[in-house]
């Protein structure tokens, strides 16, 4: 009985100790502070890291394999390839509906940055200004796809902290202002180049040449905003410290190759590599051993590079980009026409268009028979018109189906290959996001909006000077390539932009914010097979579908799906 009487004691001490806690006595308080609304340095530099991991997830997904095909195919310069399915209807157009899920994986990731975002505005406000200024770069980066491909979207600039069911589309307009405060404050507060914690975070630069691209969709708008995008490109045109690549460089002076392939080779991709041209290259820490270096599996190179190890005489090589599956193909138009009369032009060589190449696998040899046009068949086959012996080094002969997958001529900037994963999953190198070709590109399109085509020409001839270099070189002729007043139109600029940007720039989005998308299709060139015509475009389609999902879980308000998707 007397140790039960302690015992009580001590319970009835409890028990006036308890009521006199607070109520979050049983809240978690965790010891880690990486949570919203902590302000410590450290956790606000990993939750703005988080936006730079977003941008990884968005475009790294490999989910859908084919999700990358999805902004190139059914556009005027690619058409599908090995398709998977998630592209089909971006060039089948009559199957584009709100279930599609690239669709629905580019609005999930694009409202992931702006919610991601506006909890570090929130949090830091002013007293962060860097970080307030990178988030808002990522935010203004997010919505300028949102209305690009949608229109008029839901507009949201504060945290959603609960679950919230009636969001509404707001006019893109009023988004557009959004757009352009975040980007002047970021170009405000932000870093200069080179003054950035790493290279690959965002600068100054980075959000002048957004702005820039932003500028040049609202221009369609309001024109005033052209010479506001031309200011843009000339501040970071400007800048001394960049420079277009017109001498080789980097690790592979000892191998085949020339200037303007270096600046897409691994090892060869960031400023501090040599590459004075990179704007905005997004870093890969490819390495088993760093944590975080990388993220899912990135596609570009399976994307892009067709499947040649498909040939019985091939075995992948980095010399050919390593393992590809060609989810989609360049176009005829891409392949030959916008390539007319430019002989010369070093953005079309083998080098960084691969048009051909040899077999290479050791001690390999094949007997097997050619048609009447230069196709494999095999040797028994009575389309055969001869029969020939190849070996180990011998150029290629294709199939003729291997045009649609196996082999075609192809962009290499996306080519890496890691001896250790011969299979080649995963893409191996950085992405080049931003570079100095594109802003000169921007700026020739804000001065012919302006009717400024002496200007315009200016801005093209740059890149001609360098394209043509070697060639001018070579045949003594200083004008080779160059162009005038007289030959710039819109569609020259679309032109311009396919050759040097082709597979880095969202093509379908440049044609939908130059109002071109519908003009351009016919020009893809491609008649065959029929499957992989791009057919059933409508007005509607240059908008894409907002998802079902987002729709219906909107139960508290209508969000109204564009026109023609009902």
């Amino acid at each position: 009985m007397k140790n039960h009487k302690y015992i009580f004691i001590l319970l009835a001490f409890l028990f006036l100790i308890v009521p006199s806690c607070s109520e979050d006595f049983l809240e978690e308080d965790p010891y880690s502070y990486y949570k919203p609304g902590n302000t410590s340095a450290s956790t606000i530099d990993a939750q703005v890291l988080g936006l730079h991991r977003t941008f990884a997830e968005l475009w790294g997904w490999s989910g859908q394999q084919g999700f990358l095909a999805c902004w190139q195919i059914g556009t005027d310069v690619a058409s599908a390839g090995a398709t998977q399915g998630v592209e089909n209807p971006f060039y089948q157009y009559a199957d584009l509906n709100w279930e599609n899920q690239g669709v629905s994986w580019l609005w999930r990731k694009c409202y992931d940055f702006v919610n991601h975002a506006n909890l570090i505005i929130s949090t830091v406000g002013e007293e962060n200004k860097p970080a307030s200024a990178e988030a808002k770069f990522f935010r203004a980066y997010a919505y300028n796809l949102l209305v690009s491909f949608w229109g008029p979207v839901p507009l949201v600039t504060e945290p959603v902290t609960v679950p919230t069911f009636n969001f509404t589309r707001q006019p893109v307009a009023d988004i557009d202002q959004v757009i352009e405060s975040d980007l002047t404050y970021a170009i405000e507060n932000l870093p200069a180049l080179g003054s950035a914690a790493k290279e690959s975070r965002i600068n100054k630069d980075m959000a002048r040449h957004l702005a820039s691209q932003v500028f040049l969709r609202i221009g369609m708008r309001d024109d005033t905003y052209y010479a506001k995008a031309e200011q843009m490109a000339t501040e970071i045109i400007s800048n001394t410290s960049y420079k277009l690549i017109e001498e080789r460089y980097g690790k592979f002076l000892g191998e085949g190759g020339d200037y303007y392939r270096d600046m897409f080779r691994w090892g060869n991709q960031r400023r501090s590599q040599g590459n004075t041209e990179a704007i905005w290259t997004f870093e890969v820490e490819y390495n088993r051993n760093v944590t975080g270096g990388t993220v899912d599996n990135p596609q570009f190179r399976r994307v892009w590079q067709p499947a040649y190890h498909k040939w019985s005489g091939m075995v992948n090589a980095d010399s050919l980009g390593g393992r590809g599956n060609g989810r989609l193909r360049l176009s005829n138009f891409m392949k030959y026409t916008v390539w007319q009369g430019l002989e010369g032009d070093i953005r079309n060589s083998n080098f960084n268009i691969r048009r051909y190449t040899y077999y290479n696998r050791s001690g390999w040899s094949e007997e097997t028979g050619i048609n009447a046009q230069g196709f494999r068949v095999a040797k028994d086959s009575p389309d055969a018109v001869e029969v020939r012996t190849l070996h180990t080094g011998d150029k290629t002969i294709p199939f003729e189906a291997d045009s649609l997958e196996v082999w075609y001529p192809y962009p290499t900037k996306w080519g890496g290959y890691d001896p250790t994963d011969d299979f080649g999953y995963a893409l191996v190198k950085d992405w080049p996001v931003m570079r100095l070709a594109e802003t000169y590109l921007f700026r020739a399109e804000a001065r012919f909006r302006q009717d400024d085509l002496e200007g315009a020409a200016d801005d093209i001839n740059v890149l001609r000077d360098r394209a043509f270099k070697a060639a001018r070189a070579a045949s003594g002729d200083d004008e080779l390539g160059s162009v005038d007043a007289a030959d710039i139109t819109l569609d020259f600029i679309l032109d311009e932009r396919a050759r040097e940007l082709i597979s880095e720039e969202n093509r379908r989005m440049t044609l939908i914010c130059t109002g071109k998308l519908a003009d351009r299709i016919p020009l893809n060139g491609d008649a065959s097979p029929a499957s992989k015509v791009i057919t059933g475009f409508a007005s509607h389609n240059v908008l894409l579908p907002i998802p079902m999902n987002e729709i219906r879980l909107n139960k508290d308000a209508v969000l109204d799906q564009n026109e023609g998707y009902d």
